[in-house]
């Protein structure tokens, strides 16, 4: 595993990966414009310590200072810029002329380079022992781009593009990841949802339900399935938010290897245009069971503010290069899933093939591109058909 690999699972931000220490946020160049300027760290001020032993949380008050401090990486990030703010609704909704073109409009502007920051809290126990568990607060500098367009369908890819402080002062070359992937279908007749114990089923909602509505599906780096969700945009005067159903996920990569007493995180989100970006909120439930239990047990609630904040520096065109040396394989494996979603009603996700992770496998196969070894569609075909066959099991019953 490379180096760079091995940092980014230790900052939990691309696979299963173990909680590692607190991680700083990169500091901040404010923009030029006349926006309140953000504390040094990145981040809203501690407040003030009562004791050596407490620290005040909100919505919890005084908690032990052990459990307070919050969980994630370890690595200190360089400077950014802020972008200007931009004055909401944004021009692009503002000109449009119906309520889908105005949902088009507010989803193509989550495409960009932004600073992310990532903040989840417990917000309440549901046991008879629960006490208050460690939050969790990370960061990263992502680009994502606009990979499809159809009109009625629109797919995001996310990659990391990271800077990071040198000993000596200096700032690292960029280290580049595929990451994340969220697909945007109107009036989404199929979806593709998590049921527990890595497997996912078909959910066809009704006329009634899909009318208006824009689904949701979330990838992995490997571009496996996580979660899918049917939501409404809502567009009045400056607000526009996209709000989901509730739908259950897989455990999150901030929690499966330190967290052994849930299964599935049934919730609830919303996605806001704000002047500097976007932000994703989340209202989760931690739930024992999957729908093999008739009764659901949970054991917490949880809060999550991921937010976007757009960037002018430093570049993060070092994306533009890895899409056009690895571009044509991730469609490929994005098409095979496509196919294997349109042949299976449900499937069950191996953890391994070949003593392997599936994002081991795709990552290496696209590392050899990213170097600069020519694609051959063929065996790449190859490839991403015998590994996504494994991995489901084999091909599905007939």
């Amino acid at each position: 595993m490379s180096g760079a690999l091995a940092k980014l699972l230790c900052l939990g931000l691309l696979v299963l990966a173990p909680a590692c220490q607190q991680l700083p946020a990169p500091a901040v160049t404010p923009p030029p414009a006349a926006v309140t300027a953000t504390p040094a760290s990145g981040y809203a001020a501690v407040a003030p310590v009562v004791s050596p032993e407490s620290r005040y949380v909100f919505g919890w008050g005084e908690i032990p200072a052990a459990v307070a401090k919050p969980r994630g990486g370890s690595t200190q990030g360089t400077a950014v810029t802020l972008a200007p703010a931009q004055p909401l609704p944004l021009a692009s909704i503002a000109a449009a002329g119906d309520a889908f073109n105005r949902d088009r409009a507010a989803i193509l502007a989550l495409a960009g380079d932004y600073r992310t920051s990532f903040h989840f809290m417990e917000s309440l126990g549901l046991t008879t022992d629960y006490h208050p568990a460690r939050s969790y607060h990370s960061w990263a500098t992502e680009h994502i781009r606009v990979i499809t367009d159809t009109g009625r369908f629109i797919s995001l890819q996310h990659t990391l593009v990271m800077f990071f402080s040198n000993p000596n002062g200096s700032a690292s070359a960029p280290m580049l990841t595929k990451h994340w992937r969220q697909d945007w279908t109107y009036e989404d007749p199929d979806l593709h949802t998590f049921r527990g114990d890595a497997t996912w089923a078909r959910r066809r909602p009704s006329p009634a339900e899909a009318s208006g509505a824009w689904s949701q599906a979330v990838f992995q780096v490997d571009d496996s399935p996580r979660y899918e969700a049917l939501g409404r945009w809502e567009h009045a005067g400056n607000l526009s938010v996209w709000t989901s159903e509730r739908a259950w996920r897989p455990l999150p990569r901030r929690e499966h290897s330190v967290r052994k007493d849930y299964d599935v995180m049934e919730g609830a989100h919303r996605i806001v245009l704000t002047p500097t970006g976007w932000l994703h909120e989340q209202n989760n439930w931690k739930r024992v069971a999957g729908e093999s239990v008739s009764t659901p047990r949970y054991v917490a609630a949880e809060i999550g503010l991921d937010r976007y904040e757009r960037i002018t520096a430093p570049s993060l065109a070092a994306a533009d290069e890895y899409w056009k040396k690895t571009g044509a394989y991730w469609a490929l494996v994005r098409r095979v899933w496509t196919e294997e979603f349109a042949r299976r009603e449900r499937f069950t996700l191996q953890p391994k093939f070949q003593d392997k992770a599936l994002f081991e496998h795709h990552f290496a196969y696209a590392e050899k591109l990213a170097e600069g070894q020519p694609f051959d569609a063929a065996d790449a075909e190859r490839h991403t058909r015998a590994t996504l066959t494994g991995f489901l099991g084999g091909p599905p019953a007939r």
